[in-house]
């Protein structure tokens, strides 16, 4: 088969890592990939958001499958366009995909179908946001309608920090017009866990739990990132706590979807925070998290190819058939390394040193999110050329020997201005103990 990934991250990469590994691929493409991808994958000069040249690319070199890592090209309908030409393409359609494109829309649909939640409301005007936060009190948490690469959602300590979100979002456009409507939360306690299934609209197949951490700083402290870091599995998610979240919030969002007449054939993922009173969703994501992807598939002993295959056919049933999934038994953890000043304004094309020396460390595995190879003084080099530009990832017997395998793999890494956060996968060390396990 020949495969075409679209996307340039830390998560592409990993999926690129995944399916080189199938019996059944032949040739793997990668729109635009990045300078670690190079080593799996033909790396083509096509912008993820691209639809039109992607396409003529798909047709040209006949491809046989199209994975779709990043949000933006599944919002901008690439899988409607790919089906009417025939090409197979995992990754919901444009429709479908506005249960991470619109807040507004995930929340009324999880409203409407019984999906525990925060309680909220909808808003298009900046003054009646500010006086119902006024009437309701902080903490609160404001998230732009649309989409904002991970950074939408502000959460407000005090009705200050909430009128200057809302400012932000709605009358400065930090987002553009992602910030037309917002959606403000009632703010919920608890643990965050990110869980990723696969389904065809009838069948889903669950992957295990991780977890995300979304701040720049240790702590949870500074601003929200993309992610800087991810463990799986998650202690905090017994077999108890695993059906009742595929129970009430996997299946329902599925079968939900089904009744509004939305097909949805890709990775859903689900932000939950697991409260006192159960898990709650925090929001959905129509393809696969990053970087929790890759802490997740470096577990999997299974075909993700034959997977994929099958929840395009709408065969997912058949697939079940033969069995769960294998996954390896040690826990993995993905510590990202970020270049200076990210989110905000970053500089790039610093040269990036040691990873040769950490590729061949057992147990250990760098993916490429923010690289590219560019020629240095008659040599060609792996530079820097984004905010998050490596996901070093480590496995372990358990999650203390996954922790200090990855962070032995970045101690070995350097680049002008790295930063990576240092308490990755702590809070799981903090629940073990707690659980006194």
């Amino acid at each position: 088969m020949r495969i075409l990934v679209i996307g340039s991250g830390g998560r592409e990469h990993a999926l690129v890592w995944k399916i080189s590994q199938s019996k059944l691929v032949d040739k793997i493409f990668c729109a635009p990939g990045n300078g670690g991808i190079l080593k799996q994958a033909e790396c083509i000069e096509i912008k993820a958001e691209d639809i039109d040249s992607l396409l003529d690319f798909a047709r040209k070199e006949k491809i046989d499958l199209t994975v779709v890592g990043p949000e933006a090209p599944l919002a901008k309908g690439i899988a409607d366009e790919f089906k009417k030409y025939g090409l197979r393409i995992f990754g919901p359609t444009k429709l479908a995909a506005r249960l991470e494109s619109s807040k507004v829309f995930a929340k009324e649909l999880m409203y409407k179908y019984n999906i525990p939640t925060a309680n909220f409301r909808i808003f298009d005007s900046p003054e009646e946001a500010k006086y119902y936060v006024e009437e309701k009190g902080a903490p609160c948490v404001i998230k732009a309608d649309g989409l904002a690469q991970g950074k939408g959602v502000i959460v407000a300590k005090n009705i200050d920090e909430a009128f200057k979100a809302i400012d932000l979002i709605m009358v400065e456009r930090i987002f553009g017009d992602a910030g037309k409507k917002i959606v403000i939360e009632d703010y919920l306690e608890g643990e965050e866990a990110s869980i990723i299934v696969i389904t065809d609209s009838k069948e889903f197949i669950t992957f295990p739990s991780s977890q995300d951490h979304k701040r720049v700083f240790d702590n949870d402290e500074g601003p929200n990132t993309g992610g800087m870091g991810a463990y799986s599995p998650l202690p905090i998610i017994n077999e108890e706590t695993g059906k009742e979240i595929e129970k009430r919030i996997i299946s329902r969002i599925i079968d939900g979807l089904a009744k509004e007449g939305v097909t949805y054939q890709g990775a859903l993922y689900a932000g939950l925070m697991i409260t006192k009173d159960g898990p709650k969703v925090l929001e959905f994501n129509v393809r696969f998290g990053d970087p929790e992807t890759q802490a997740i598939l470096p577990r999997l002993d299974s075909d993700l190819v034959e997977m994929i295959l099958a929840t395009t056919e709408g065969k997912l049933h058949k697939f079940k058939k033969f069995g769960p999934l294998n996954w390896d038994k040690k826990s993995c953890v993905c510590v990202v390394c970020a270049s200076k000043g990210y989110p905000g304004e970053y500089e790039k094309g610093k040269i990036i040193y040691g990873l040769e020396e950490v590729e061949k460390m057992e147990d250990i595995i760098v993916f490429h999110a923010g690289t590219k190879l560019q020629k240095i003084n008659d040599k060609y080099e792996i530079v820097t050329n984004g905010g998050r530009v490596l996901g070093v990832t480590g496995l372990g017997k358990n999650i203390k020997e996954a922790i200090e395998n990855t962070y032995r793999a970045v101690e070995k890494i350097y680049f002008e201005g790295m930063h990576y956060r240092k308490d990755i996968g702590r809070r799981a060390l903090e629940r073990l103990k707690c659980l006194k396990i």
